[in-house]
């Protein structure tokens, strides 16, 4: 059997369901070889993405809402190269992206420029591995241990390179374990030591809170800390990427934190006396990047399966290294069934998270006749009740759904969180609806991110996808022109769109279905007949582009400090950086 055909096998063996490829990525051997033999397939069905950059972000998409590697196959010229931004992507966002460079075209006979590119070497900074295949005895073995290494731990992105020696040479095909992969351990449960000193901190708290980010929904620990926060009465906030991994109408439930997030947990977390945080990085986003003044009268617990990410930003005074699930249970356990929080301390830490609330709640107001953003995507919400996968692209828009939409459930909310690719939200959704048919996917785009990735209009419409898309359309990046509000003097700059193009039309170019909606009190009503259309439907919301996303931490500042609106005060101090 040729190593083309063990490589499509080998795949097709570990049950893969989409190939997502760019286009005219295979080249005509391979073309001939999967029509012939894998074209009927139950898996490895071949999605074309528009873009070359398109097809990572598809399978990230399809990634994060499966919790299964998404795979892309290429070939070794430029599609390879457009991955890496979508290997970064994934890769700091802990999402299973594998991608297989094949030399498919590469003629062994002539020198071809593609046959000097290192892919190993330029993806090596952005990938948890990654492997080069010269021999055809490796390649099924590489293959799996790839998927493997992708779901397994800390989940994150491997590319591997195979030579067209390996894919032209000839072989019995093998099928081989992985079970012992060398030099990789994957830790579950917590070391007893660490165990039982995070269990006297916790017996010992009078204001505790958990710090819950994407490893909750990553380790599928939702039911678990369920368990644990309402047993000792322990209030739960979520980072960005967390969002879904714990029930927003759970009583120990409070909001979620960091540059934008709700006033009232970052100000329980800035004055508690300790954070339990579980699978996320503490990262300046989240924490308001003064790392020395995080949390200033807490100790805290970090818990993550990955140790390079404790100790990195903030002091831990007590690091587990375990999987959230298993540590959680593990915490629950050797806490005594006869203890109990101190009723009267819980009460008033219950309540005075409550004033914060009452002081600054986090509420959508519809005033005037031009739709603000932060009311229509509080609509969506309610008229999805939470249950939507929503895939979001970067910026303003991106905010605004973490605070007013209410995710019910895991894997649901599907973002750029590290880093804030644009771009990638409408190629994201695709590959969502498909890992996640039966589930209404919407993309929120706004009409700076779309521009960069609409061409996968192409693939949306061709797959018969029932897809919604929110385009989110204020004339501006959003967020820059905010940025330049606040802290550049209204000096605008590279922030408006001079020439926006009719996205109704581009989308019906496509053979989509689409329309516009440009008044608050027909806002609801258009929303329901978009969602009630099938295929792919694009609802372009025209918004208010003077309105700001708001709490906002003062950059440079600590969680305490907030800016709730234009008339606030902005901080002296160097011009803080916007990336």
């Amino acid at each position: 059997m040729k190593g083309l055909e063990i490589f499509f096998k080998t795949l097709e063996k570990e049950k893969v369901e989409f190939l997502f490829s760019p286009p005219n990525s295979f080249g005509r051997t391979a073309d001939e070889l999967f029509e012939k033999k894998f074209s009927k397939s139950k898996y490895l069905e071949r999605i074309v993405s528009g873009t070359e950059q398109g097809a990572s972000h598809m399978a990230d998409g399809y990634a994060r809402v499966t919790g299964k590697p998404g795979v892309v196959v290429c070939d070794s010229d430029t599609s390879a190269t457009n991955t890496i931004t979508g290997l970064q992507t994934a890769n700091m966002d802990s999402a299973s992206l594998v991608v297989f460079v094949c030399h498919f075209s590469e003629d062994k006979d002539l020198t071809n420029i593609f046959e000097t590119i290192d892919h190993v070497g330029i993806s090596r900074s952005c990938t948890k591995h990654n492997f080069l295949v010269k021999k055809i005895d490796d390649l099924s073995r590489t293959i799996r241990e790839a998927l493997h290494l992708s779901v397994t731990g800390r989940p994150g992105t491997i590319l591997v390179d195979i030579s067209k020696e390996a894919l032209d040479d000839s072989a019995n095909f093998k099928f081989p374990s992985i079970d012992n992969i060398s030099g990789y351990k994957v830790p579950t449960f917590g070391p007893k030591k660490d165990i039982q000193k995070a269990v006297k901190l916790i017996m010992s708290a009078k204001r505790p809170i958990v710090f819950g980010g994407g490893g909750i929904v990553i380790s599928e620990a939702t039911k678990a800390l369920q368990k644990f926060a309402n047993r000792l009465k322990i209030p739960v906030t979520l980072t960005l990427m967390g969002l879904g991994g714990y029930p927003p109408d759970d009583p120990m439930r409070v909001s979620w934190i960091g540059m934008h997030g709700s006033y009232f947990a970052n100000m329980a977390v800035h004055n508690s006396d300790l954070v339990i945080c579980i699978g996320a990085r503490f990262d300046d986003r989240s924490t308001g990047g003064v790392f020395d003044k995080f949390a200033p009268d807490a100790n805290v617990i970090h818990i993550d399966i990955d140790p390079s990410t404790i100790n990195k930003n903030i002091k831990v005074h007590c690091p587990v290294v375990g999987d959230a699930k298993s540590v959680i249970s593990q915490l629950d356990e050797s806490i005594p069934l006869t203890f109990k929080p101190d009723k009267a301390e819980r009460d008033e830490w219950f309540t005075q998270i409550k004033e914060w609330e009452s002081t600054h709640p986090t509420v959508a107001n519809q005033k005037g006749k031009v739709i603000k953003t932060s009311y229509a995507i509080d609509t969506l919400s309610k008229i999805t009740k939470g249950k939507a996968v929503v895939v979001t692209d970067v910026g303003q828009h991106q905010m605004w759904v973490a605070q007013y939409y209410q995710f019910e459930n895991p894997r649901n909310q599907i973002t750029s969180g590290g880093l804030g690719t644009m771009g990638f939200g409408f190629p994201a959704a695709i590959g969502a609806k498909l890992g996640r048919p039966k589930d209404m996917v919407l993309a929120v785009c706004g009409d700076g991110s779309f521009q960069m990735n609409m061409q996968e209009f192409s693939t949306a419409v061709e797959n018969n996808l029932d897809l919604k898309i929110i385009l989110i359309n204020n004339g501006h990046h959003g967020m820059v022109r905010q940025w330049q509000t606040l802290f550049f003097n209204k000096n605008y700059s590279c922030c408006k769109f001079d020439l926006n193009p009719d996205y109704v039309k581009i989308a019906k170019s496509y053979g989509a279905k689409s329309f516009k909606i440009d008044s608050p009190k027909h806002l609801e009503a258009s929303i329901k007949e978009g969602f009630s259309t099938k295929g792919v439907v694009l609802m372009e919301i025209v918004v208010d582009h003077t309105e700001m996303v708001y709490p906002m931490l003062t950059p440079g500042g600590t969680m305490d400090n907030m800016l709730f609106g234009p008339d606030d005060p902005i901080p002296a101090g160097p011009v803080p950086d916007m990336s």
